[in-house]
């Protein structure tokens, strides 16, 4: 049985992910985690998108009220 060199080390925490970058060191586990992480942002910026396109077209309608 080899021993791991870095067992004693602290693994570190994923805080973000650059795209891109390089996967072949991830273990499953870590890679499901980037997925899942990336799926909250991902959801997070269609939210944001879309109180966008809300206040965009609450905008345009006030604006078209006052042209004749």
């Amino acid at each position: 049985m080899a021993l791991d060199p870095f067992a004693d080390e602290p693994r570190k925490i994923m805080s973000a992910h650059e795209i891109g970058q390089d996967l072949s060191m991830l273990s499953i586990a870590e890679i499901d985690e980037r997925v899942e992480m990336l799926e909250r942002e991902i959801a997070r910026l269609r939210e944001a998108r879309a109180k966008k396109e809300s206040s965009l077209a609450a905008a345009s309608a006030f604006f078209k009220l006052g042209q004749a």
